[in-house]
């Protein structure tokens, strides 16, 4: 969610953020739902009409997605664009007050056997999602629905506080969130697939700047390895989930066909192969609902330039932006 920045110090700025998501956790979960529909449409379109560094990221974005769009298209989705991602946020911030029997009919998932048919053979599940939609909303549906508790890692953000405060709030949602950074969470994660466990991953962005390089919409771009590997080295079942928005109040959501591990080639064709299935996938879903991908940082190599540094200077110039999606 954008940040009131200004010329603010870090210090203050990072407090000013924090205690905006934490008014946010607290009112807007209070304020009657027609209000607060209307406050965060109201809010999405005066950041879409200030032009800002995140709507322009979006919108060079979408362009890859729908190629030969208009200027007034691409502006079209970029405006609905931010609308579905303040419909993020407004959900997100009341999700921890929906009961079970709401998180229910706030969702649709098609195909939902090929997760339920993996966890029954107890051979483990590895989720790999997009930035689409309220990936926050369809792990609440797992835990409360399936009745299935799930590990997941989040970026560690700034400050520590804002963090914490999205560890405590998936927490509550039933999640076991490790942080990104360490080294410790792959073998936690790999421990819970082998139990039989499940686990759930936003992975159409790569974090760590070695990543696996895949056409995606047909340019170069990079994608975590992580839930390929994790599959290869814990024989879990690898889905890709794809979601997205309608005229309704239910999100929809898809469970792709699994991807398997090839029958032969080294580790890393192996991964190399199985990440450009996935991608795949979430360019099938994102096609679908480009207005619902909330790609506001850098994606492509293109963009990135060199790996020299730069995609990290690019990475600490998207945060600067004010976009925070743990």
């Amino acid at each position: 969610m954008s940040d009131a920045r200004g010329d603010a110090p870090t210090g203050l700025r990072d407090r000013l953020t924090d205690g905006l998501y934490g008014l946010g956790w607290t009112v807007v979960k209070k304020l009657p739902e027609p209000a607060a529909r209307g406050l965060f449409r109201t809010l999405a379109d005066q950041v879409w009409k200030r032009r800002g560094k995140g709507v322009l990221r979006l919108e060079a974005n979408l362009a890859r997605v729908v190629p030969g769009a208009s200027l007034a298209r691409l502006a079209e989705l970029s405006k609905a664009g931010m609308r579905s991602y303040m419909r993020y946020w407004m959900e997100s911030f009341r999700l921890p007050t929906w009961s079970p029997a709401r998180i229910k009919a706030s969702i649709e998932v098609a195909d939902a056997h090929r997760l339920t048919e993996g966890l029954d053979a107890g051979r483990g599940v590895v989720l790999a999602l997009p930035h689409l939609a309220n990936w926050d909303l369809a792990g609440a549906w797992v835990t409360t629905e399936l009745k299935v508790p799930f590990t997941t890692v989040a970026e560690r953000l700034k400050p520590e506080t804002l963090y914490d405060r999205f560890v405590a709030y998936r927490e509550g949602l039933g999640m076991e969130v490790l942080p990104h950074s360490g080294g410790a969470a792959f073998g936690t994660l790999a421990r819970r697939l082998r139990a039989g466990g499940l686990v759930c991953l936003v992975a159409d962005r790569d974090l760590s700047s070695s990543g696996v390089e895949v056409s995606f919409f047909g340019e170069s771009a990079r994608m975590p390895a992580g839930p390929a590997l994790l599959a290869q080295q814990t024989g879990a079942l690898l889905l890709p989930v794809t979601l997205g928005y309608d005229d309704t109040p239910v999100m929809k959501v898809r469970v792709h066909p699994p991807v398997p591990v090839p029958e032969s080639g080294s580790r890393a064709e192996k991964t190399s192969s199985m990440t450009q299935a996935l991608a795949d996938a979430f360019a099938v879903g994102i096609a679908d609902h480009p207005e619902d991908w909330h790609m506001l940082q850098r994606l492509w190599l293109a963009d990135l330039g060199p790996r020299n540094g730069k995609k990290d200077r690019a990475d600490a110039q998207d945060r600067e932006n004010g976009e925070v999606r743990p």
